[in-house]
């Protein structure tokens, strides 16, 4: 509450000019307190404060730069597009301004690669903001100038690592001529001692589990750098989750003692791999008590499966904590919602990482964007989830979902997917939700989707490359207009269907912090 007040306060002793002698002071003093507000997560009462002061220096820039940056944290996007926009116009010469215009444009569905172009003149060695231009290029359909944007900022810089993973990606989604990972390979032609290049491309492999060309680039790195922790880990990574090591539980022995978040889920998903789900449970219970226990969360779930262990049960409750419900669309909303989201599938693949197989996934934040009908379905969604909140059990410490504050609902990220004939969802997770979901927006006519249950949503089965048998816990037929909610720590996917098409909207909610 400090913050809060500290806010009001100085709003509230805010000089009616600000050329007044104290004004800059003021400026930096309320600046500092709302960027405090939002590291906590604190901000959501910053608007109102935020807006007197605005309507008492309405020429100020920075003031509704600040505004656009506290309404974009609320989600509230066309309100701080509002506020961009004026920002933008009043300071045309500022990057922060300029960039933070273009990134609303993008994130609420309109055109934003000219605004990105404005911003990348002001601040040319941003390369934030090039990831973004070449975005929003290839949201706009002109994937051509996306990838020439990226290849010649490439050549420039040849040691952007993030560059070339973003490029093989937008390679690998719109089936362009030539390897995805072409552009590493050209950088380390250049950089051949670049040890981040190579795990760069490495781990761009891994992630499309294309296991012999990702061990070829770890003998070539090692040739090259000598030998190091980082490689020693990644040819361990490549061991375990290719299947090659999957009778060798020790695998990772020697490194048990590292720190490593990410190395102790591949440790984890080894163990259940190789068939020893109480180590995968130890490895598993000592993360709880990190940043990084949302990845956990699920593999205790299997491994408290495989031991017969009841707190399996305690912590995925199925029939009590999947529900599924009409949101109230009527047909024709139904419908240009549909025509809408199909327009917005422009991918010829799924990417290489994510768990569709058989069809694609849109790219911008989805119930951000500003057509009406999309902000209906968002109005819709939040309405359906505040109730899925409100009727969940008591609070109940340590446990994912339960023991988590049950505050504003926020997005934590918003897509939509369209499946064709025997497409699919492999089994998954969220790590960064609270509350996962999947709303059917067009399906198969039953003539064509095959045998029950084709189609139907499936939950509580393992990701199949782990190798375990252990049957699902529900299966729910997905009917169009139907909204399921449901943790995100419980495993989830759909069953192939026979023919036709399948397109659904899916987001996340964000644990909230207070």
């Amino acid at each position: 509450m400090e913050y809060r007040r500290s806010l009001a306060d100085l709003a509230a002793a805010q000089p009616a000019s600000p050329s007044s002698p104290d004004a800059a002071h003021c400026l930096r003093s309320i600046e500092s307190a709302i960027f405090e507000e939002l590291r906590t997560g604190a901000g959501d009462d910053l608007s109102s404060s935020l807006e007197q002061s605005c309507l008492l220096w309405p020429d100020h820039a920075r003031l509704f730069w600040l505004r656009a940056l506290v309404l974009r944290e609320m989600q509230a996007h066309e309100a701080a597009l509002i506020a961009a926009e004026h920002a933008a116009s009043l300071a045309k010469d500022d990057p922060p301004t300029q960039a933070l215009l273009a990134q609303l444009r993008y994130e609420t569905g309109r055109s934003a690669a000219a605004q990105f172009a404005v911003a990348r003149v002001l601040a040319p060695a941003d390369m934030a903001l090039v990831r973004g231009h070449a975005g929003a290029l290839a949201a706009e359909g002109d994937v051509d100038a996306a990838l020439a944007l990226m290849t010649a900022m490439l050549e420039e810089q040849p040691d952007w690592v993030e560059g070339h993973t973003y490029c093989a990606t937008l390679r690998c989604l719109t089936g362009a001529n030539g390897r995805a990972d072409d552009g590493f390979a050209d950088a380390l032609r250049i950089e051949p001692r670049n040890l981040a290049l190579h795990l760069g491309r490495f781990h761009w492999l891994a992630k499309a589990k294309q296991w012999d060309d990702a061990r070829t680039v770890l003998s070539e790195a090692t040739r090259a750098c000598g030998e190091s922790v980082a490689l020693k880990v990644a040819r361990l990574y490549l061991e375990a989750e290719s299947g090659a090591a999957a009778d060798r539980p020790d695998l990772f022995d020697k490194l048990a003692e590292r720190p490593d978040a990410g190395l102790a889920l591949a440790r984890v998903r080894h163990a259940l791999r190789c068939g020893v789900p109480d180590r995968a449970v130890e490895i598993a219970m000592a993360q709880l008590g990190s940043p990084s226990a949302s990845l956990f969360w699920p593999y205790l779930s299997i491994g408290w499966r495989l031991l017969g262990d009841d707190r399996a049960a305690w912590l995925d409750r199925p029939d009590q904590l999947i529900r599924a419900a009409d949101i109230g669309l009527h047909a024709q909303e139904l419908s240009d919602l549909a025509e809408l989201l199909r327009a917005l599938h422009t991918a010829t693949a799924p990417y290489p990482d994510q768990s569709v197989r058989g069809g694609s996934q849109t790219d911008r934040p989805l119930l951000f964007r500003h057509e009406p009908i999309m902000q209906r379905t968002r109005a819709a969604i939040e309405a359906a989830v505040r109730d899925y909140i409100d009727r969940l059990p008591p609070h109940e410490p340590g446990h994912p979902l339960l023991g988590t504050p049950r505050g504003v609902v926020r997005f934590a990220g918003s897509w939509s997917v369209r499946l064709s004939a025997e497409g699919f969802h492999a089994a998954h997770t969220h790590p960064v939700g609270w509350i996962s979901s999947a709303l059917h927006i067009a399906l198969p006519d039953s003539s064509v989707m095959g045998d029950t249950p084709s189609g139907w949503l499936r939950f509580g089965t393992p990701p199949p490359e782990l190798g375990l048998d252990l049957k699902p816990y529900r299966q729910i037929e997905p009917k169009v207009g139907r909204l399921v909610l449901f943790p995100s720590t419980l495993w989830h996917g759909t069953v192939p269907f026979a023919d036709g098409e399948r397109l659904s909207i899916a987001f996340d909610i964000s644990p909230p912090r207070r």
